[in-house]
């Protein structure tokens, strides 16, 4: 009887210690203000494969992937979705993935997959907690129109305008002083046309003779 519990134990397989297996752990929250997000993927791996693949996934359901990186020990293959502008990068233990003009539109929740492609068999991670990726909303500015015109061209303009406006007023004002004083001077002046003598008005005296007052002349005898 205890004969046949030994054989029994013989023939039960003992568990593998260096289990061919892939660990991934990621970071719960990443906040984006500058539309860029860097999401590190750390892994563990014990086992001896050659060549990986690493992708990034998106979705509670990862049905939508966003960019992968491939690698050997020759060689680096990197392709990224169209919708997005991601690259990955390869480390000793960790993975990481730069994501460029987010949009608040690609928040969501994010995962790095693992995988083992060469040499058999074929081993890729167990689905992590994942990464939420909260892209915040880039304020829009909103821009002044500019004028076409640089403005030191619009202040000699002005300066121009305005030292002509002073040159114009200024002759106005002199002008208007000088027919001032014309008119005053205008008002003083005394008549002083040749007149005829009275009572010789048509003795043929010429017009321009000057006109005598004979009545002083008159009113005075020796």
């Amino acid at each position: 009887m205890l004969l046949g519990i030994l054989v029994v134990l013989c023939f039960i397989p003992t568990a593998d210690v260096t289990e061919n297996k892939i660990l991934v752990a990621q970071h719960p929250l990443l906040i984006v203000a500058n539309q860029t997000a860097t999401l590190v993927c750390n892994y563990t791996y014990n086992g001896t494969g050659k060549e990986f693949r690493a992708s990034l996934h998106k979705g509670t359901d990862s049905s939508v992937e966003v960019c992968v990186i491939s690698w050997n020990a020759t060689k680096i293959s990197r392709t990224s979705n169209k919708e997005f502008n991601c690259q990955g990068g390869h480390h000793k233990d960790k993975i990481i993935f730069n994501i460029r003009n987010m949009n608040a539109n690609q928040t969501d929740i994010y995962f790095c997959k693992i995988e083992v492609m060469y040499p058999p068999p074929y081993v890729y991670n167990e689905k992590s907690n994942g990464t939420v990726i909260h892209v915040k909303e880039t304020p829009t500015q909103i821009q002044e129109p500019q004028s076409e015109i640089p403005l030191w061209i619009l202040a000699t303009v002005t300066g121009i305008l305005a030292l002509y406006s002073m040159l114009i007023t200024a002759v106005f004002i002199n002008y208007w002083q000088k027919s001032k004083k014309s008119v005053y001077h205008q008002s003083d002046y005394m008549n002083m046309t040749p007149r005829h003598p009275p009572y010789q008005k048509n003795k043929g005296y010429p017009s321009y003779a000057p006109t005598r007052d004979y009545t002083a002349y008159r009113s005075w005898q020796p």
